[in-house]
């Protein structure tokens, strides 16, 4: 069993700052990719940065400048950090998780979410 803990999220105005963190427990031998989705209402889930476990870093284009996605993989943590925030961020931003684990293979893992809303 995997879990993913996100923290973090909540009302930020305009043009402010951020951090959302997310832990993953359980029975892991490695994660691969790590990152960050999220889901506005009437709308489709997104990705909005991804990390691989060697550091490559993947953003929308739309956070692009503005969010830096990065992971402690001594904690199994990866974390979002989100500046210049603008309303179209509001969405429940979902932690994702390609875990590996021993004699099972790799499965994808997704945290509860969290409210971020940016408005003034």
């Amino acid at each position: 069993q995997v879990q993913l803990v996100e923290s973090g999220g909540g009302l930020v105005q305009p043009g402010g700052s951020q951090r959302l963190s997310c832990a993953a427990s359980g029975s892991i031998f490695s994660i691969n990719t790590m990152g960050w989705y999220r889901q506005a209402p009437g709308k489709q889930r997104e990705l909005v940065a991804a990390i691989t476990s060697g550091g490559s870093k993947n953003y929308a284009d739309s956070v692009k400048g503005r969010f830096t996605v990065s992971r402690d993989n001594a904690k199994n943590t990866v974390y979002l950090q989100m500046n210049s925030l603008k309303p179209e961020d509001t969405a429940v931003y979902y932690c994702n998780a390609q875990v590996v684990r021993m004699m099972w293979g790799t499965y994808d893992y997704w945290g509860q979410g969290t409210q971020v809303t940016v408005s003034s």
